[in-house]
């Protein structure tokens, strides 16, 4: 997909504030019981066609507003994912601006995910 130069930046500096990481340590940390929550913030028909198991779904949309629905505790370690990482990066920015304190954003996103579990 083609993104816009502003929308690479926006990334780009949502990327200054938010952790990644990549899948091998999201792969590590679920094993490990690491993470409280996995969130897929993709679009609805994106995660009914596939998403990494025991993941919740709530929609780059919906997510700042729905949030609070899923994850209460704002001190909670919560992992966000989209198909390659822009959204879920943004929607992290936007939910540590919100008082969450311990998000992640999956680098390369849900691609990356398939990629890694075809290795």
């Amino acid at each position: 997909m083609n993104h816009s130069n502003a929308f690479k930046a926006l990334c780009e500096d949502a990327q200054k504030r938010v952790k990644e990481l990549d899948v091998e340590e999201v792969i590590e940390g679920l094993k490990n019981g690491q993470f409280h929550y996995l969130i897929d913030v993709r679009d609805a028909h994106e995660y009914a066609a596939g998403h990494i198991p025991k993941a919740t779904h709530l929609s780059k949309g919906w997510c700042e507003a729905k949030i609070h629905d899923v994850v209460e505790d704002t001190n909670a370690t919560i992992v966000l994912y989209c198909g390659g990482g822009n959204r879920s990066i943004l929607a992290g920015d936007n939910l540590q601006k919100m008082g969450y304190t311990n998000i992640y954003s999956m680098k390369g996103g849900y691609k990356a995910w398939v990629e890694a579990q075809q290795s």
